[in-house]
């Protein structure tokens, strides 16, 4: 016995020799130091499809390019499943779980980028903050660590930019709904400016002008104030249209504002090219303004389809998946871009992911559709026997359609026998609202719980893989850029 264990020693000691003598620690791990660590992705971009479920992408996938087609971000190099449920709910809401991205951080439902022990509550009539003292502390975000390290931000969404998942890039409030109150904090200078953002977020691209206007000129803000006003003052551009976007100039505006819709963007399949800039087109014109400036270190821009979300809750598929497509282009019109700037992406992380998902479903043993086009509904239409061709039916002997939900609006009373039958051009029409399994009020289907993908490609991205908390994805994205 006593033999073995001198033997197991002397093991013990060259192993650790060994680990020394190659640049290890005593755990036989590389040393982090400026030999060996890996340089830092100075840009990065974080995409959030809001809502954006497993389910969700791929009926996206076969309604823009069929079964065996590929959206954008389908095909980044590294993958990953995230959990996403939230400090106090099974099943989350954007605001914690967006912010649990942008802080590391798990806290109640409806909070935005709060401590832990904050507690949710009901903002005034005025949609101003009544959190009450005390009330948990602001946590750091990856856009406020980006500003302290003197690196170009920016904010796309084709919501309101003062809705949950851009304000948790910027924003601390107690809940989600103080939109007032979030808007304030975006203005440099002003009461309830957030200073750690330090001269301001360089772009901000969205909706929501109700927010940053007074009610005297058709705006919600009960405090007379016009934001719109103190950022032109602060030295932003604005524009409240397409023309005034396209007029932007990012060789000689450094920071602007641009709040297209009162309330939020249109959804794609209703979006009017003439009026309001496409989620890919704003995402173009902030890589233009932000990257590869002189007087920064790098930037970070965040980007999200925040009405993939919208849709789902109404029960509208089309509208979901089409808003799914541009969110995609958006991720297509980034990547090129970036290549153009940083080719190889050597020098640029960008991240895909969705915040939580939603109860769609796709039904029944369906026949291969391939992709969505005149004449052929694909995933939208019917359910269809992949042998015969004919249309599957229910329990009670009638049609239905290849996607549905778990809960929602459209739910059928009694046999479904007792209504029409559905056709494949009632199920495919841009309004429809696919039935679901639970009655719920109109735009009441509910988020689900299941987890979510992300995918990321570029410098650092290998570090994105596996099953993952929704809050570690913050301690990668924040190593990967030497935040």
């Amino acid at each position: 016995m006593r033999t073995f264990s001198l033997s197991l020693t002397l093991l013990a000691t060259l192993s650790l020799a060994a680990c020394g003598s190659g640049g290890g620690n005593a755990a036989g791990r590389p040393q982090d130091n400026a030999e060996n660590r890996p340089a830092a992705a100075k840009n990065v971009i974080f995409f959030l499809g809001d809502g954006m479920g497993i389910a969700t992408t791929t009926a996206a996938r076969i309604y823009a390019a069929g079964e065996d087609g590929e959206l954008t971000m389908d095909t980044l190099p590294e993958s990953g499943f995230v959990k996403t449920f939230s400090n106090d709910a099974q099943v989350t809401d954007s605001a914690p779980s967006m912010s649990a991205y942008m802080t590391g951080v798990k806290m109640n439902n409806e909070v935005i980028s709060m401590s832990t022990d904050t507690v949710a509550k009901s903002p005034t009539a005025d949609l101003t903050s009544s959190c009450g003292a005390g009330n948990g502390k602001p946590v750091s975000t990856l856009l406020e660590l980006a500003k302290a390290g003197n690196r170009a931000t920016g904010v796309v969404t084709t919501t309101r930019v003062t809705h949950a998942t851009p304000a948790a890039t910027y924003s601390h409030v107690c809940h989600r709904d103080a939109e007032s109150d979030i808007a304030a904090q975006l203005v440099p200078g002003g009461a309830q400016y957030n200073a750690a953002l330090k001269d301001g977020v360089d772009v901000v691209f969205g909706g929501g002008r109700q927010f940053f206007l007074p009610k005297a000129a058709g705006g919600k803000r009960a405090d007379g104030r016009d934001l719109v006003a103190e950022l032109k003052a602060k030295g932003y551009g604005y524009a409240a249209d397409k023309t005034a976007f396209s007029a932007i100039d990012p060789a000689k505006t450094r920071r602007a504002v641009g709040l297209f819709t009162s309330s939020h963007m249109s959804y794609d399949l209703d979006r009017d090219t003439g009026k309001e800039p496409s989620l890919a087109e704003m995402t173009t014109k902030a890589i233009a303004m932000l990257a590869n400036r002189p007087d920064k270190q790098g930037m970070f821009l965040m980007v999200e389809g925040g009405r993939i979300d919208h849709a789902l809750h109404e029960t509208t598929a089309k509208k979901a998946l089409q808003d799914t497509v541009a969110f995609d282009q958006a991720i297509k019109a980034a990547i090129d871009a970036m290549q153009q700037k940083d080719p190889g992406l050597k020098n640029t992380l960008i991240v895909v992911t969705a915040d939580h998902d939603h109860t769609l479903v796709l039904n029944g043993y369906a026949k291969r559709t391939g992709k969505t086009a005149p004449g052929n509904p694909g995933v939208l239409g019917l359910a269809k026997d992949y042998v015969s061709g004919k249309n599957l039916t229910d329990a009670d002997g009638m049609p239905y359609s290849i996607i549905g939900f778990g809960n929602g609006e459209n739910r059928v009373a009694g046999d479904r026998n007792a209504a029409a039958a559905l056709t494949d051009d009632a199920v495919s029409a841009n309004d429809y609202h696919q039935e679901a399994a639970i009655r719920m009020p109109a735009g009441g289907e509910t988020h689900g719980g299941t987890d979510v993908y992300i995918a990321a490609i570029g410098q650092g991205a290998d570090s994105i893989h596996g099953f993952l908390e929704n809050i570690e994805v913050f301690s990668l994205v924040k190593k990967a850029a030497g935040l």
